[in-house]
């Protein structure tokens, strides 16, 4: 009993109250964020959609998130982060409610791409928030619980996506506005603008946006994860493997499911397993096992084997997650934080561009298999360019995280 409190101790005590909403409000997002997985399921089998259609539809939402991110990671360091943050949430219940009117395709492709650009807006506000509250010492913990709320509400949200996959379009998408509008009366009530403020935050030379995409250590960093998430959102386009393959697209929600089951039952463990390992060499694990499991979606014609393929790349999405939420705070310059985590956005919401439309091209033209062996062959690239970077992006984390633990520790003291 007493190791058990210990564990628990471990894992969620000493984080800050405002955190504690934040992850609320996560939660509650995301367990009703299903409109972007009704439209996954429905495009090809309820909709009508060629597998390149719903393929551009589905990038250009994750278009929509990587130009929302670079313009809320400026907005959260001149406008703020809570302002930010109300703006993104307050048009995408709108947007949202708007994505549900029709079945006809443009309405669907154009109002996809708007509401992929308010998620992404609201991604480096919440980021910044995020580290602004945690310090160096509690970032991983903190980090790695929000993962583990992202993940408790997709799950959710995957079997939501089933429960309703024959109810009337509208429902879902009412369903989905309606969490963002509680998600914003949250933020509007609980979180405090915690950004440094004007002063501080503008960055002492001109450029803006610039300076971050000239930090080559950081841009080398980005693009080692717009690789690691085109394979992880390429599980986007399984459903239209299952039709392929003649298996039921309505098993996706099943199949998808277990990404959320094993997250949402084991992350909280994560910590201290990869804690003991350079960061460097659980991301270049992770990259492996990525690759590996969505290149064997290549071989898997049955429910269960796919299943077994979302467990294998999960995996290495689970020990990932709290080494690069921290590690991208870490590479963050404090004075343009919203800056630099609104480019790391973007390389997570670009994956949601790249990875659909290009996957989709390849499925239409050309055999099945060469899609999904093709993303186990960029995982092996992605170890390779973390064996080679890794050493002096550490180098980088340490000299910009010292000032920060010296500060925690006066604090404390």
């Amino acid at each position: 009993m007493r190791s058990l409190r210990t564990w628990a101790g471990d894992t969620v005590g000493g984080l800050p109250a405002t955190f504690w909403y934040l992850w609320l409000g996560t939660l509650i997002n995301r367990l009703g964020a299903v409109a972007v997985l009704f439209l996954e399921i429905h495009m090809v089998s309820g909709y009508g959609f060629s597998a390149t259609l719903a393929g551009l539809v589905l990038g250009l939402y994750g278009g929509g998130m990587a130009l929302g991110s670079i313009a809320g990671g400026v907005l959260a360091d001149r406008w703020g982060r809570r302002p930010t943050l109300l703006l993104a949430n307050i048009a995408g219940v709108v947007t949202a409610l708007a994505l549900g009117i029709t079945l006809t395709p443009w309405f669907v492709a154009l109002t996809a791409l708007v509401y992929g650009f308010w998620n992404g807006l609201g991604r480096p506000a919440y980021s910044a928030t995020l580290v602004d509250v945690l310090g160096p010492t509690k970032r991983m913990r903190g980090m790695n619980l929000n993962y583990w709320a992202i993940n408790l509400g997709f799950s959710g949200a995957a079997f939501l996506a089933g429960v309703l996959a024959h109810t009337p379009r509208m429902v879902v998408f009412v369903l989905n506005a309606a969490v963002l509008a509680i998600t914003t009366v949250i933020i509007a009530v609980k979180v405090p603008e915690t950004s440094p403020g004007p002063a501080l935050s503008a960055p002492k030379e001109g450029g803006g946006i610039s300076l971050v995409l000239r930090d080559r250590v950081f841009m080398i960093y980005v693009l080692l994860n717009l690789g690691l998430w085109s394979i992880i959102e390429s599980c986007k386009l399984i459903p239209i493997a299952m039709v392929n393959q003649g298996i039921d697209p309505a098993n996706y929600g099943s199949v998808i499911a277990v990404n959320g089951v094993m997250i949402v039952a084991l992350q909280l463990f994560i910590p201290k397993l990869v804690g003991r390992h350079p960061r460097n060499r659980v991301q270049i694990a992770s990259a492996l096992l990525v690759g590996l499991g969505m290149g064997a979606v290549g071989l898997a014609g049955s429910v269960p084997t796919l299943a077994l393929t979302v467990a294998v790349w999960t995996l290495g999405e689970m020990i990932n997650a709290p080494v690069n939420g921290t590690t991208i705070a870490d590479l963050s310059s404090p004075a343009m934080r919203g800056r630099y985590q609104g480019v790391a956005s973007m390389s997570f919401t670009a994956a949601n561009f790249f990875a659909p439309i290009v996957g989709g091209l390849v499925l239409d033209n050309s055999p099945h298999a060469t899609l999904w062996f093709g993303l186990g062959v960029l995982g092996l690239i992605l170890a390779v360019g973390h064996l080679l970077s890794g050493p002096a992006r550490e180098r980088r984390a340490a000299h910009l995280t010292q000032p920060e633990v010296v500060r925690d520790e006066a604090l404390v003291a």
